[in-house]
């Protein structure tokens, strides 16, 4: 538990400048947890088999050019360029062709690259955007992932009697989803109501970030399922007590696809 304290208040610590900066600054910063994200995913893949460099190479290349499109916009677009698609699907298929040994590189491999790139790629990209378009945006989805999830653990833990999937994550307990999704929809409404936009319907506001905190959970159990999936614990072990990048970024990048769904209703 110390370890995961003296952790927390390190990465809040080199998080909150960047925040603060946005910008270039920031877009890189996320660029390179998409990068770490992403070398998580195919090191756990590699659990079972390897990859060629080239292709891993090809991917790390991709993500931050990912996270790096539109960074300097202040409009808030879902929108992407198709010659970014493309130039994913001709990098990752055509080296199927090249290889001509199934068992090095296949199908398979070359959509799992695809699908894991596009991914984090488009969901580390939206929270670089939602930042350079307003600052308190990126500050709501932060306050109903960590909220929602350190509520979750302290409910479980005190009175979680029931579980929930315990074939993906043993210990989370509806009890603890309940009082996650309710603490972080009452924190993240009051701020969204108060420094954001007081003019909203706070009755739809309630139900809109009430959805936004069980996708976050959603967002952790299916990251939980990935590590159960490949049999290993955490994604790496980056953040002493903590984890890689997708065990602290699991839930974000779930509300970040969610909100930019909801963002012609909440803006």
């Amino acid at each position: 538990m110390k370890s995961r304290v003296i952790s927390a208040i390190i990465m809040v610590a080199i998080f909150v400048p960047f925040l603060l900066i946005g910008d270039l600054p920031f877009a890189i910063m996320m660029a390179v947890l998409a990068v770490g994200g992403l070398y998580e995913l195919i090191k756990v893949r590699e659990t079972k088999k390897k990859l060629p460099f080239i292709v891993k190479l090809f991917a790390y290349v991709m993500a931050v050019a990912f996270c790096m499109y539109n960074f300097d916009s202040i409009e808030f677009q879902s929108q992407f360029d198709y010659r970014v698609v493309a130039a994913i699907l001709f990098l990752f298929l055509t080296p199927i062709v090249f290889v001509n040994d199934f068992e090095k590189y296949n199908f398979n491999d070359a959509l799992f690259l695809i699908g894991s790139l596009l991914f984090i790629g488009l969901s580390f990209n939206l929270i670089v955007v939602a930042r350079n378009f307003d600052i308190t945006y990126i500050i709501y989805l932060l306050l109903i992932t960590t909220i929602t999830d350190t509520f979750a653990l302290l409910t479980g833990m005190l009175v979680g009697k029931h579980k929930m999937c315990p074939k993906i994550s043993p210990k989370k307990t509806w009890e603890g989803l309940i009082g996650g999704v309710f603490m972080g929809t009452f924190v993240a409404t009051a701020f969204y109501f108060t420094v954001i936009n007081s003019n909203t319907s706070l009755v739809f506001l309630i139900f809109t970030t009430a959805f936004l905190c069980l996708v976050g959970q959603l967002g952790d159990l299916v990251f939980s399922s990935i590590k159960r999936y490949y049999e290993v614990k955490d994604f790496s072990n980056l953040i002493p007590g903590h984890g890689g990048v997708l065990d602290r970024f699991d839930s974000l990048v779930f509300v970040a696809f969610a909100f930019i769904l909801l963002k012609g209703i909440l803006l």
